[in-house]
């Protein structure tokens, strides 16, 4: 029996009422746990690499590696969610990726270790990294039949994942204070191993469905309708990895300190915490896939507008704004794809649209920097503008064309 039948309804549900549904915090707190391990294992092996080695190009090269793994599996290891359940898949990809972690921090806590070594731990650790945020948003969709609370419950999670990535690096910076750097790939660990336990222990994950015919092999779910959202988050991902490059070359070239660097990119994130809250308090009368393709628009043009910036106080406006449509894009994505997927294949419709943000992040941010220097900034800009607004555009079209072949849910 579904969690979902205790689910309390109103006219105007509240970020209140998401949280007292029953096992909700607890679900969610667990989760959060074991995700704040991924907002700190990116910069803690990356720190650990470049003290092991001495090479940034090392270091760089097997972060690449370890993105790769993670991001391009994704789906994989959700449809080995959706095929067994939460509880059975779960917990094992996280003690073999808690323990490779373990083994990586080993051999980077002195000097010296070769490079191929650290590359084969980082390459397995990286292919069992448990989908934790695919799989929360999957339990809240079981928790919760009321759209209205489902949409809160979406924009919580996002802002949520979106302060992880905040706090995560001033966690691994805090450590850096009196342990090294392998340290923080051992937090880690400990993070990822202990929220993924106290998550699959809740309450809340006997009410999730499994696909039909588990355990006669894993044959991924075919979920229809997916391009719309998978478009605009590969959009998003692209143009969004840009701006960190961006933004440090606008300050150089304007003889800004690099101090003012850190201070633009936290107001993209302030500016996407505020529009995720507020997305998710509006009872929205639009249909999903205009409100993602508005977004999507939203942001490019707040994008382009940077690329004709005079200074650095009209860029962190732009900036604010650009953040203000992020996190209702990839809420919306998130729900979209919650819509069109069956209830035994939520996780990888999910981890779809994860790996679309991740895989335009890291492509974007090698094209960026193959493309800063040969062309202005501020046509940079407006390029990682056009490329967000032309997927929302996209997204949109499939809708008036009738592309879709399915027949989602507003």
């Amino acid at each position: 029996m579904s969690a979902s039948s205790s689910t309390p309804t109103s006219a105007c549900p509240s970020y209140a009422a998401v949280l007292q549904v029953p096992y909700a915090r607890r679900t969610f707190a667990a989760a959060l746990t074991g995700r704040l391990s991924y907002g700190m294992v990116s910069l803690a092996v990356l720190l650990a690499v470049v003290r092991a080695t001495g090479s940034y190009t090392a270091a760089g090269t097997i972060m690449a590696v370890f993105g790769a793994a993670t991001v391009l599996l994704l789906p994989l290891r959700a449809a080995l969610v959706d095929r067994h359940g939460p509880r059975r898949a779960l917990l094992p990809m996280a003690m073999l990726y808690g323990g490779l972690l373990c083994v990586l921090a080993t051999v980077t806590w002195r000097p010296g270790t070769p490079e191929v070594v650290l590359g084969a731990v980082a390459a397995p650790a990286g292919m069992c990294a448990p989908p934790l945020g695919p799989t929360m948003r999957s339990v809240w969709a079981e928790l919760l039949d009321d759209r209205g609370l489902l949409q809160r419950a979406y924009s919580l999670d996002g802002v949520a994942e979106e302060l992880l990535y905040v706090i995560g690096p001033l966690a691994v910076g805090s450590l850096l204070t009196f342990a090294p750097p392998a340290a923080g790939v051992l937090l880690s660990a400990a993070l990822i191993v202990t929220g993924t336990t106290a998550f699959v222990m809740s309450p809340a994950l006997s009410g999730v469905r499994v696909s039909a015919g588990a355990g006669r092999g894993l044959r991924p779910a075919r979920v229809r309708g997916l391009l719309g959202p998978v478009v605009v988050a590969l959009g998003m991902g692209l143009a969004l990895s840009a701006v960190d490059l961006l933004v440090m070359a606008f300050a150089q070239q304007r003889g800004y300190g690099e101090d003012v660097v850190p201070w633009v990119l936290a107001v993209l994130s302030a500016g996407s915490a505020v529009g995720g809250l507020l997305n998710g308090a509006v009872n929205w009368r639009v249909a999903a896939r205009v409100r993602l393709s508005g977004a999507a628009v939203g942001l490019g043009l707040a994008l382009a507008a940077a690329g004709f910036s005079s200074g650095v106080w009209s860029l962190t406006v732009a900036v604010v704004c650009a953040g203000f449509f992020v996190a209702p894009a990839l809420t919306t994505a998130y729900l979209l794809a919650d819509e069109v997927a069956s209830p035994e294949a939520r996780t990888q419709a999910g981890a779809w649209v994860n790996m679309a943000v991740n895989a335009g992040s890291s492509g974007g941010s090698v094209v960026t920097g193959l493309v800063l220097g040969r062309v202005p900034v501020g046509v940079c800009f407006v390029i990682a503008g056009v490329v967000a607004g032309v997927a929302g555009v996209v997204s949109c079209l499939r809708v008036r064309c009738g592309w879709s072949r399915s027949s989602p849910r507003p």
